[in-house]
């Protein structure tokens, strides 16, 4: 499934709208403004909360937590000694880690599960900023992929995680 995330911009927090390929908002995250951690709601068009998300504060390097039913299900960290390259694992309980690589500043890079890619990350056909494509391969997951590009948007773009690099051009 192709999905397009828009973040919406001058707005208080952070708010990402989220389409499929024909056009249709089928997804909205909406951040909590004035918060010293990143927390943001994950919800259907109907304001159902399908995840939320939550930045964890004192860890080396950007890591944030992923709960679905009010249960954590993972947690998507920057690897932090990486050769060139800038890497982030999500770490589910079990076997089906993810490892989302390639030019995250850029918006262009893939998640895979033991080697074999299962979703794309691209702004390439994109000229707006902070619009970028998700390629979800079927069987996988929509929500954790989905959620877990936004926590490497935050992580890679927000002001207060990346060093002075804004979210919002």
């Amino acid at each position: 499934m192709r999905y397009v995330i828009k973040q919406k911009w001058l707005s208080i927090g952070d708010k990402y709208f989220i389409r499929n390929s024909d056009g249709e908002d089928v997804f909205f995250v909406k951040g909590r403004a004035l918060s010293l951690k990143d927390k943001l709601s994950f919800q259907d068009m109907e304001g159902n909360e399908l995840a939320f998300i939550s930045q964890k504060l004192l860890a080396w390097g950007p890591t944030y937590h992923v709960y679905i039913r009010g249960q954590h299900y993972a947690t998507v960290k920057k690897k932090l000694f990486t050769f060139l390259r800038c890497k982030f694992e999500v770490d589910i309980p079990g076997p089906d880690d993810l490892l989302a690589e390639g030019s995250l500043l850029d918006h262009e890079y893939k998640f895979t599960r033991d080697g074999e890619t299962v979703a794309r990350v691209s702004k390439k056909w994109f000229s707006w900023t902070d619009t970028y494509g998700v390629d979800v391969n079927p069987g996988e997951d929509d929500v954790l992929i989905l959620a877990s590009a936004i926590v490497i948007d935050l992580a890679c773009h927000n002001s207060r995680n990346s060093g002075g690099a804004s979210s919002v051009d």
